[in-house]
């Protein structure tokens, strides 16, 4: 099930999408599929329809969350990926912040900072949490899975060659696109068959419609439930706090006058222009 977080107006909502056709990618311009309305937020309530029917191609999407806490993300969790920093692959997942000014949803516009003049897209699987965690286990992991969204971990890689820490080249606002909708696992279906499996899903990235940058996350050095297991005993997960899992190998440059895509198959894609401030 695919929850979106969407405006016809003023007003933000949510809808269950329905109708995208096998291998619809872009939820953007005269998309197929529809929305049916939903009545509140799906991380503090059950959803229940209004009776509402809206087509997508009438609905501007927004990111599926804002977290009112964090993003978390994590570095280098894919081994060529590591390779292609120059680095070894790390021994435990390597963990930053990015804040929720950092957020921004499909079509809104990255604005590179003055102060970098080196920024990479990364593609990544990230995961929405619904409940508290703290100090779980791998196995209790998926209970505080809402779902799954696709994200781009823009990095100003200048800034994280030169800085200390990373909290400048990945913090920097704008520099979290996320959307774009929520993939919400369906009690008792397990992965496949057309169930989405975060264990084996293809991650690409388009700049200007050319395919650069794909990989899988079979090739994650750290699982989804591992990380939200090694995440918690760090500090306390709250509810929309958002986990980006990391990006595979292939990272590169946008510019101001480019459009970068952002892909997960089973989930889907969505777009942003670069600008320059």
């Amino acid at each position: 099930m695919k929850i979106a977080r969407f405006s016809t107006g003023d007003e933000l909502r949510y809808g269950i999408v329905e109708g995208l056709p096998d291998g619809d990618r872009s939820p953007s311009g005269e998309s197929p599929g529809h929305l049916i309305v939903l009545t509140g937020d799906p991380l503090y309530q059950v959803p229940e329809a209004t009776g509402e029917v809206i087509p997508l191609s009438e609905a501007r999407l927004v990111s599926p969350v804002i977290p009112r806490s964090k993003v978390i993300g994590i570095g280098k969790n894919y081994a060529a990926h590591a390779a292609e920093m120059g680095s070894e692959a790390p021994v435990e997942p390597i963990v930053f912040i990015k804040p929720n000014t950092s957020v921004i949803g499909p079509d809104a516009p990255i604005v590179l900072p003055p102060w970098t003049r080196e920024a990479h897209y990364e593609a990544e699987l990230a995961v929405v949490i619904k409940s508290l965690a703290k100090d779980l286990s791998p196995e209790q992991a998926p209970r505080v899975i809402l779902g799954y969204i696709v994200a781009n971990d823009v990095s100003a890689r200048d800034a994280q060659r030169s800085d200390t820490t990373w909290a400048r080249a990945k913090g920097f606002d704008t520099s979290c696109p996320l959307g774009p909708w929520i993939e919400v696992p369906e009690p008792g279906r397990a992965p496949g068959d057309g169930v989405f499996d975060p264990a084996n899903a293809l991650i690409r990235t388009r700049v200007d419609g050319r395919v650069v940058q794909e990989g899988s996350t079979r090739d994650m050095i750290t699982d989804v439930a591992h990380l939200i297991s090694y995440v918690s005993q760090v500090f306390t997960l709250l509810p929309g706090d958002v986990l980006l899992t990391g990006t595979p190998a292939g990272v590169g440059e946008i510019r101001a006058g480019q459009r970068v895509e952002v892909e997960v198959e089973g989930i889907g894609s969505f777009s942003n222009p670069v600008v320059r401030r």
